[in-house]
């Protein structure tokens, strides 16, 4: 019998533990490339639980020896089962070492040094669980000791004339940097704003190393070959092919002259079809746009088409700039601003509506939008394949009888022979518990590419289908929690009003309802995200962390569906968990 370790840590954890830091030293060229190999055939072992692991007498000592205790015959055992686990274990025992030494070389406790046999006997499961179950202190902190938060995003809410304010500030910094010029007018800032994006540095840096060329490129002045030549002036307008004086023809910088009539029933014609910023001149070859200062005077005589261009113009400058974006929300006139243009998640206080800022679609990470993208698109083209799947019933596993889902929660419970099973997979939920990363992996078929086209394309589907039917699970999921929450308010005041305590006292249900949402949320959009991510280690510890996330979300679930059984404390504590398990799976998978 080995010796009791101070903490018995899962290997679970300690290879989680250990992902991060053998990928850098392979970066680093410090290891081998055998060592993914061995990561990845880890990985499989990684279901297994604390008690098989135990009975091969495996277990890592953490303490001020850091110890690696393990018999020889369970070595032995664990290396049939698995290869190359002496070469991996030792790795694992040596780091903790090195951090072992590093820590004594900076200085410790004497009384930390040497831990006797009396002290291991002072610790049980639930001191192992309490080492897991790190407080904030021990979160992932930045430089300034602020605790890390993957989906932390600084935005503002600004109105029209906020916003109004906000591009007239950005142009009239160009124009004062390079006052000097004095080609660029206020107007002409803008034009060369919105070809830009609105990124001030990128027009400084065009500006300085060819001027004329920057014009040219934003369509303000016409290629040189074209400036130089020399036109008489035309005695009539080339639309109407009426007689004009030379002070009644209008032109831009190509000096394409047109009368003021034909000039105001083209903006007429653009600005009904909802161009504004973009009205080239009338000249057929001729590519140059018009400025706003140029496009006020010719429509500044009809209020109508005058205030259709400004909301025009003014749309198309939100919409070019990489800061900006307008509320998607129905009816909505708040805009978002953003100094860092991310995938992440803005809420809007007047409508209530969250969307991703980059995308304006439903917030999705950890997919990133282009992932998100593809993947709606997807479903959309299968539509009749998303209508097959859609079903909400299921029989149960053990007595055949139909059932169907009404709650949020997977974990079901037959109402004729009180059997437990699994909504997705329909195993039986005794032993689902360590089986949630199997439940939540697609097995690929490793010979499909030697396989037929036909087979191939119905293993493409089967692979689709497998993620597309847990995606629509946890949005049915969502729905259905949805009423849950009603429940529970309903439930909630019922309390109060009888005198059995006050919202105050209940508010805990209600967070627990609320942080129940945001988990299953986040577990919804990780199905895209591993069904475009390509195979290896890196995918693989993904899906054990979705597994360990759903796994949680499905206790929480349980538990919430049953408030009234459950002890506050013990809900609490699965909420932390659960929490916890989002923000981890978020800091290691989200976009950076």
């Amino acid at each position: 019998m080995p010796q009791k370790s101070h903490l018995s840590l899962k290997w679970s954890h300690i290879i989680s533990w250990n992902y991060n830091f053998y990928q850098a030293k392979l970066q680093e060229g410090a290891l081998s490339r055998h060592w993914e190999v061995d990561l990845s055939e880890i990985y499989d072992f990684i279901r297994w639980e604390h008690d098989v692991i135990s009975g091969y007498g495996g277990q890592v000592a953490v303490g001020g020896t850091q110890q690696f205790l393990c018999s020889a015959d369970s070595r032995r055992n664990c290396s049939e089962t698995l290869p190359n686990f002496d070469t991996v274990c030792s790795g694992i025992a040596g780091k903790m070492s090195e951090a072992d030494a590093d820590m004594a070389s900076q200085g410790s406790d004497p009384d930390d040094e040497g831990l006797s046999d009396s002290s291991y006997q002072d610790y049980s499961d639930e001191d192992i669980n309490d080492y897991y179950n790190y407080g904030p202190d021990d979160m992932e902190q930045d430089d300034r000791g602020q605790i890390f938060d993957p989906e932390a995003f600084e935005y503002f809410l600004f109105n029209k004339e906020e916003a109004c304010q906000f591009l007239d500030e950005k142009v009239t910094e160009l124009t004062q940097t390079i006052q000097f010029s004095p080609q660029v007018s206020h107007t002409i800032g803008k034009v060369l704003l919105q070809a830009h994006q609105w990124v001030l540095s990128d027009v400084m840096e065009r500006f300085r190393e060819d001027s004329v060329q920057l014009m040219v490129d934003c369509r303000i002045l016409p290629p040189p070959s074209r400036a130089k030549q020399v036109e008489p002036p035309p005695k009539q307008c080339p639309v109407c092919l009426q007689a004009q004086e030379e002070k009644d023809l209008l032109s831009l910088a190509c000096n394409h002259k047109f009368c003021t009539d034909c000039w105001q029933r083209y903006f007429q014609v653009q600005v009904e079809d909802g161009v504004a910023t973009g009205v080239e001149c009338m000249w057929s070859d001729c590519r140059l746009i018009t400025t706003e200062e140029f496009a006020l005077s010719i429509v500044k005589n009809d209020p109508v088409i005058l205030r259709r261009y400004q909301q025009f113009a003014f749309n198309d400058y939100i919409k070019g700039h990489y800061q900006l974006r307008w509320c998607p929300g129905p009816d909505c006139d708040v805009l978002f601003m953003a100094p860092q243009p991310l995938g992440r998640k803005v809420q809007c206080k007047k409508c209530k509506t969250c969307c991703c800022f980059r995308c304006l679609k439903d917030y999705h990470v950890p997919a990133d939008c282009p992932t998100i993208e593809s993947w709606l698109r997807k479903c959309a083209d299968d539509s009749e394949t998303a209508n097959y799947i859609s079903a909400h019933t299921k029989d149960c596993p053990k007595c055949n009888i139909c059932i169907e889902k009404n709650g949020g929660c997977n974990h079901m419970q037959c109402f004729k022979c009180k059997h437990d099973f699994c909504w997705m997979c329909l195993g039986d939920w005794k032993t689902h518990g360590s089986e949630y990363y199997e439940c939540s992996r697609y097995k690929e078929n490793p010979n499909i590419a030697n396989e037929s086209a036909q087979a191939q394309a119905r293993e493409a589907l089967k692979k689709y289908l497998f993620y597309f039917e847990r995606w629509e699970n946890h949005q049915k999921s969502l729905k259905l929690e949805e009423q849950t929450f009603q429940r529970i308010q309903h439930r909630i005041k019922e309390k109060v009003m009888n005198n059995m305590g006050t919202w105050i006292d209940w508010q805990y249900l209600l967070d627990a309802a609320n942080l129940l949402h945001k988990c299953r949320y986040t577990l919804e959009y990780t199905y895209p995200y591993a069904y475009y991510q390509d195979g290896g280690p890196r995918k693989k510890l993904f899906e054990y962390q979705q597994a360990q996330l759903e796994a949680e979300i499905e206790n929480l679930s349980w538990k919430i569906e049953r408030a009234e059984q459950t002890d506050r404390g013990d809900l609490e504590n699965q909420m932390d968990i659960t929490e916890k398990r989002r923000l981890t799976l978020l800091r290691d998978f989200s976009e950076s």
